[in-house]
């Protein structure tokens, strides 16, 4: 791995830049004001030494809100992502291991796939009800097929190989040779995928508190304290700005961190990213 990130300067900025958020949205809010502390007299100051980011309009501190809404935007994707992560990660070692239930399962997970993420992310959160709780199931819900698809595809090959059909032949258990065998091959794409789908979750989350199906204010979640900034738009943009920012560094960071470890894992990709990329200068050219 260290050999990885020293080949790699782009995977170790993202890490490491990750990890800093990561840190301020733990440790931070300990020495910040409280976010949901109100004071009228000061709302919607501009960046200054006081409120390094502005107030808004009830007087809140924004960075202090920007920092505990980063807790939760983060803390609920990653539970999102592990969730989904687990259950499609079982789902695709089933599927793709014991053929006799793929087809079914498959198709299920198709016609799930089918329907727009936030669309049914939104219906499932109208018939239970805005809540955190609600988002974490309608979301883990949603990404459970994506894991399972790409966790199938990479079981189908690894079951092909010499050593599972050895394994078969010497009367070795189908549940031992999936455990001993097969899954040990299939958690180096399973990390990539939670790495990725977590890029996904926080902008499906984003999109859901900003539509009011999340967490609910005052407790600030980045979604809806763009939501809340929305109708100061021209008045006070650091409101918008600042949560905005956040979760596109985030996404931007997941997705180049996914990137990277997925061209390790699977070199096939990188040769195909390689190709893309020289095929691209050759017609610029």
């Amino acid at each position: 791995m260290s050999g990885t990130l020293r080949r790699n300067p782009l995977l170790t900025g993202a890490i490491a830049v990750l990890g800093l958020i990561v840190l301020a949205v733990v440790i931070l809010p300990v020495f910040l004001p409280e976010p949901n502390a109100t004071d009228p007299i000061n709302r919607l100051l501009p960046p200054s030494a006081g409120h390094l980011l502005g107030t808004d309009s009830f007087g809140r501190d924004v960075f202090s809100r920007l920092v505990s809404g980063g807790r939760a935007s983060l803390g609920l994707s990653a539970l999102i992502t592990v969730c989904a992560a687990f259950t499609g990660m079982v789902i695709g070692l089933v599927s793709g291991f014991y053929r006799t239930v793929d087809a079914v399962v498959m198709r299920v997970m198709d016609a799930w796939m089918s329907f727009p993420a936030i669309i049914l992310a939104m219906a499932l959160a109208i018939g239970l009800g805005a809540s955190i709780w609600t988002e974490l199931i309608a979301l883990s819900v949603i990404f459970t097929p994506f894991t399972a698809r790409v966790i199938r595809s990479r079981v189908l090959s690894v079951a092909e190989r010499q050593y599972i059909g050895a394994a078969r032949v010497s009367g070795m258990r189908p549940a031992k040779i999936l455990f001993v065998h097969v899954l040990p091959n299939v958690l180096p794409l399973a990390l990539v995928q939670v790495v990725i789908l977590s890029a996904s979750a926080m902008l499906v989350d984003g999109a859901m508190s900003f539509l009011g199906m999340g967490i609910a204010p005052p407790t600030p979640t980045w979604g809806n304290m763009i939501a809340e900034g929305r109708s100061y738009l021209t008045q006070a943009p650091w409101l918008i700005v600042a949560p905005g920012f956040a979760i596109m560094l985030c996404v931007f960071l997941l997705n180049q961190i996914g990137t990277s470890l997925r061209d390790v894992v699977d070199p096939r990709s990188r040769s195909l990213n390689e190709l893309q990329r020289l095929r691209a200068r050759t017609a610029v050219r």
